[in-house]
């Protein structure tokens, strides 16, 4: 494999989801261009830490048989390898759900035939990172619903706490079993060329999940000879993990019965909410096929009521219960949190979850881990700015051009400035919000995220890419199931890796050593 180096290295130029960057295509300044056949178009830029090659074109350690065999293989049969994974997802039905002003369309994840590998050593820093911060989270959620020790101490400002909207006094002294607030959390996890750093806490109803099985099964069947050399750790086992976790929440004495609350076929995840039921052979049901008597839950069956223990609900804390939450509500089922309070019924993930993944109270998860747990957090946080802190404001005024503005419980992409490709009016637009409405946002730095190889427009060529890996806690411990959602720009010199915006999703391989 030869290696030609263009230009000169320029600066580091930041990078972040939901904007584009400059080209990043062979041939421009501080670009290196490794190899020949398939990789003709393989174009390194010294700003983002590539998975696949070394800064001098050679293939990293892990990634030498993956690169030697993408290499061997002929235009054609990339083409065909792509092809069968796209085929799959298509005949498997595997879409997203995009809502229109005027309608409603089903699209297909756009999948990547090129595995991203994360070695052994790399999956035990995540793993251990994830556990410490889910068990702090968990600690932290306990604390702020009952005795509050972490805001007397000024840990996090009771203020951002309490004023939180995603903070529910109707929490306040509620019994949670085995005191676990979030069973499942899916947290987003960058790459940058200082290591891994968590970008984002997902514990109210992470979904992607399913996504991360139907890319194992799609890459797994095309290159099996591939896979096996590789020595790659499973996923398949999720479900069965899942419902686990889940049912280990139930004091039953039997064998508890689980159901999956959805919000309905236009949802989004619905995808994912019938496959997961399916595949723990659990009830897939929604608001209207629940009733409480007597603060116990049960589902309307053909065959009668049939009682649950364990609701893995997929809606917002909001819809749940109409008469404890919001009264217009029609996703959720009357009673409901009466029967949670009850100790009748384990809702999972527990309402009020919510505060632990608002973006601002995510600036103090490292004091929060060094509170509860007397350690240094494992895994970095982006460099954060609270805008409701005089100093925050001030920097974040003076440095819109350079900075990503997000709202605090914002998601999608929605609500957010990306100062870098923003005009001088939106600036000026966000700049005015920003001063009436200060607490409502955080800004980050522009984050130069890492780039794998995938298959596009006939040739391989690096895209940058992010990972959600998910975390199972239950009464017997934590469980981190060795791979992820992989989410990939798949546009030139993009970063938007949602679906909805061009981006798609690949296989993360995990290395058994």
């Amino acid at each position: 494999m030869t290696v030609v180096t263009t230009g000169t290295p320029t600066d580091p130029a930041m990078g972040n989801p939901g904007f584009e960057t400059g080209d990043g295509g062979a041939g421009g300044n501080g670009t290196v261009v490794a190899g020949s056949g398939a990789f003709a178009d393989y174009a390194l830029d010294p700003r983002f830490y590539d998975e696949l090659f070394r800064g001098d074109g050679q293939p990293r350690d892990a990634c030498q048989r993956l690169s030697a065999a993408l290499d061997r293989f002929p235009a054609e049969e990339l083409v065909k390898l792509q092809e069968g994974v796209y085929r799959r997802f298509l005949h498997e039905g595997i879409t997203f759900t995009v809502l229109g002003a005027d309608e409603v369309s089903e699209h297909i994840i756009p999948i990547d035939c090129v595995p991203r590998l994360i070695t052994a050593a790399e999956w035990r820093h995540i793993e251990s990172g994830l556990k410490q911060r889910l068990t702090a989270i968990n600690l932290f959620l306990r604390d702020i619903y009952n005795e509050g020790r972490s805001l007397r101490d000024g840990v996090v400002p009771p203020d951002l706490v309490l004023g939180c909207p995603q903070y529910r006094v109707e929490m306040r002294g509620v019994k949670v079993p085995h005191d676990i607030y979030v069973a499942v959390g899916g947290t987003d996890i960058v790459r940058t060329d200082t290591g891994f750093a968590v970008l984002e806490d997902n514990v109210r109803v992470p979904s992607g999940v399913s996504y991360m099985l139907a890319c194992r099964a799609a890459t797994k069947r095309s290159v099996p000879g591939l896979y096996r050399e590789h020595g790659v750790r499973e996923v398949e086992g999720y479900p069965r993990l899942l419902y686990s976790t889940l049912a280990s929440l139930s004091s039953s004495t039997t064998r508890p019965r689980v159901a999956i609350l959805t919000p309905g076929r236009y949802n989004s995840a619905y995808y994912e909410h019938a496959f997961l039921a399916g595949e723990m052979g659990v009830d897939l049901v929604e608001g209207r096929d629940l009733v409480v008597h007597n603060a116990t839950l049960y589902a309307r069956m053909a065959s009668g009521l049939r009682r649950v223990d364990v609701l893995y609900r997929r809606i917002d804390d909001d819809f749940v219960d109409p008469v404890t939450f919001r009264r217009d509500s029609v996703l959720g089922a009357p009673g409901l949190f009466h029967a949670y309070r009850a100790g009748n019924v384990v809702l999972a993930n527990a309402p009020g979850t919510g505060v632990a993944d608002d973006k601002a109270v995510y600036a103090y998860l490292p004091r929060i881990i060094r509170y509860f747990l007397n350690e240094e957090p494992i895994l970095a946080n982006v460099d954060t700015h609270l805008c409701r802190e005089p100093e925050g404001l001030a920097f974040t005024l003076d440095n819109l051009r350079d900075l990503v503005v997000k709202e605090v419980g914002g998601s999608g992409g929605y609500g957010m400035l990306v100062g870098p490709h923003s005009t001088a009016g939106e600036r000026e637009e966000f700049a005015s919000r920003l001063r009436d409405n200060p607490t409502n946002y955080i800004s980050q730095p522009v984050l130069p995220l890492s780039r794998a190889g995938c298959f596009v427009d006939g040739s391989l060529q690096p895209r940058h890419v992010d990972l959600r890996p998910f975390t199972l806690h239950g009464e017997d411990g934590q469980n981190v199931v060795p791979g992820g959602l992989c989410r990939v720009a798949l546009r030139k010199g993009s970063l938007v890796v949602n679906s909805s915006q061009g981006g798609g999703c690949k296989d993360l391989w995990v290395l058994r050593s």
